[in-house]
């Protein structure tokens, strides 16, 4: 405990109860940071931030005057950031040829355009030592079916998280990613609870489980800490996932249809 004491930290992806955002944000409140908690939904945002002792922006990442007016009213009340993290993000499922103008549009705004302009706006304020964290995904290293838009977005992103540590060291800031696998969490909730989906997936974890939200949490606090000495970094979080692969859709297919009849057989 202590490990981000006296740090100001902005976790951007919050405003969902129990989703990724919020358990970073409590972890950081327990490592002792002041944290803000940013999101589209004022409410929750309230309820966190009267949790863990901090404060509530309200942003949407698509919109660059929603990202200049959160951080500047952390900057007004504690007049830093140390630590920021950016965990917003859609799991959009879609065949490749039946992906939307209107789905590409969004998926760009949210998961490249957004978190683009947010490391935009926060290395003008950041200085040494400061550490942007961006959350990724596994699947911009290994494929998974259906995925493309979700995929393209995510490791565009890595790249430019890649450029701006480049840049940025000489003033201090730190910018690495973390890259979760299929996650135990409320994003990914519905998914699990399809018969036989899990079992598709667990072979492929050297670790035996799915990553949770703690797992990534863990790692965002040494990435944010100043025992951390790395930039311009992937860390793979996931159990091992990237050794091996995510299964091909029809494997899910199949262990799907296996666990149903089973199911049925009952």
């Amino acid at each position: 405990m202590g490990r981000l004491a006296g740090k100001v930290a902005y976790v951007l992806g919050a405003a969902g109860r129990g989703n990724m955002g919020q358990v970073i944000a409590q972890r950081f409140a327990e490592e002792g940071a002041t944290v803000a908690v940013g999101g589209r939904h004022a409410e929750e945002l309230e309820w966190l931030a009267g949790e863990i002792g901090g404060m509530a922006v309200t942003c949407d990442i698509t919109k660059m005057e929603d990202i200049k007016s959160s951080i500047g009213a952390i900057m007004d009340a504690h007049g830093k950031i140390d630590i920021a993290v950016n965990a917003t993000g859609l799991g959009l499922l879609a065949q490749f040829e039946e992906t939307t103008e209107d789905e590409l549009n969004m998926m760009m705004d949210l998961q490249f355009k957004g978190p683009y302009q947010w490391m935009q706006a926060l290395v003008g304020v950041m200085s040494d030592p400061s550490s942007i964290i961006q959350i990724s995904s596994a699947t911009a290293t290994i494929l998974v079916g259906n995925h493309h838009a979700y995929i393209g977005t995510k490791a565009g992103i890595d790249h430019v998280v890649r450029g701006v540590a480049d840049e940025y060291g000489a003033k201090g800031i730190r910018v690495n990613s973390i890259s979760p696998g299929l996650t135990a969490s409320p994003m990914a909730a519905p998914h699990l609870e399809t018969p036989g989906l899990l079992e598709a997936f667990l072979k492929n974890y050297p670790l035996g489980r799915l990553n949770t939200s703690e797992d990534i949490a863990a790692a965002a606090v040494f990435l944010g800490s100043d025992e951390c000495y790395m930039t311009g970094q992937n860390l793979q979080v996931n159990g091992g996932l990237t050794l091996r692969r995510n299964p091909l859709p029809s494997e899910i297919e199949e262990s799907v249809m296996a666990a149903m009849a089973a199911a049925q057989a009952e």
